[in-house]
């Protein structure tokens, strides 16, 4: 074996690869996703400590950068990366020059999985652990539609004249999750045209039940959004919990009487 071969594989030239491959093409929220994750050997024999598979998302969270007076004025909006759901291989294994080793796992899609709908990501992210050397990597980017309970309550405001203008992952304290996903809508036409400006939803799913947050806004109040003025502050006061059992159109129509009747 090569001296100068080793030496290039340390720094990532002619070192093993890796690739994931999904078993299809759209992932939804609660189910599993099977995934087959290729190795190549490279131009040299290389021991692989660890193979981490890992389903992430991307939040936005507002940071203070102002000093004294000023710091709650100036802010900026940072990405941050939170993991869902991760895999490892449980041993170390000897990968030779040009061979290939497939890996078959099957991962789940936990039902907190944000939707891939406007500013929203996620995606799969594959690393390979070799001692002495660049980790190879591979990343994927995910789409994850809404589950047939979602799909309805989504389905229904549409109906209503309920247009979907933003979706964002924003940074929150008091729930499960560091951040929370949160729709706004604006009325086109139907019966809440007029009567209000936009509908901020902020939902959580779990497999018992969906989470609903709601605050609507019939006056103008600028670009900074309702909900994360008050996200984390215990304000958010109309709530609707929906049983996860509950069939679609129900649900959807649920949301709409619900609506209806406290605004």
């Amino acid at each position: 074996m090569s001296f100068l071969k080793k030496t290039l594989a340390s720094f990532g030239i002619g070192s093993a690869k890796v690739d994931s491959v999904l078993q299809q093409e759209t992932l939804f929220p609660g189910h599993k996703v099977k995934v087959t994750i290729h190795v190549y050997g490279g131009a040299t024999e290389q021991a692989i400590d660890n193979i981490e598979l890992k389903l992430c998302c991307r939040y936005i969270e507002e940071v203070h950068s102002g000093q004294g007076e000023q710091a709650d004025s100036q802010t900026r909006r940072i990405a941050q990366t939170y993991v869902l759901a991760s895999w490892s291989l449980p041993y170390a294994f000897t990968i030779a020059s040009g061979e290939t080793r497939d890996f078959e796992v099957e991962l789940d899609v936990p039902w907190h999985t944000p939707v891939t709908i406007g500013d929203a990501k996620v995606w799969l992210e594959t690393g390979l652990d070799i001692a002495m050397a660049l980790d190879p990597a591979d990343k994927d980017i995910l789409t994850v539609r809404p589950d047939p309970l979602m799909d309805g309550i989504f389905t229904a405001l549409e109906e209503q004249g309920l247009r979907l203008r933003q979706v964002e992952c924003e940074a929150a304290q008091g729930f499960a999750l560091p951040f929370v996903q949160e729709f706004e809508f604006v009325p086109t036409d139907g019966p809440f045209h007029g009567r209000w400006r936009e509908l901020e939803i902020v939902a959580y799913r779990d497999a018992d039940k969906l989470q609903m947050w709601f605050e609507i806004d019939r006056f103008q109040r600028g670009a900074r959004g309702m909900l994360a003025s008050l996200l984390g502050r215990g304000e958010l006061k109309r709530q609707l919990t929906i049983a996860a059992d509950t069939p679609p159109e129900r649900a959807g129509q649920q949301i709409v009487d619900f609506l209806d009747t406290s605004s």
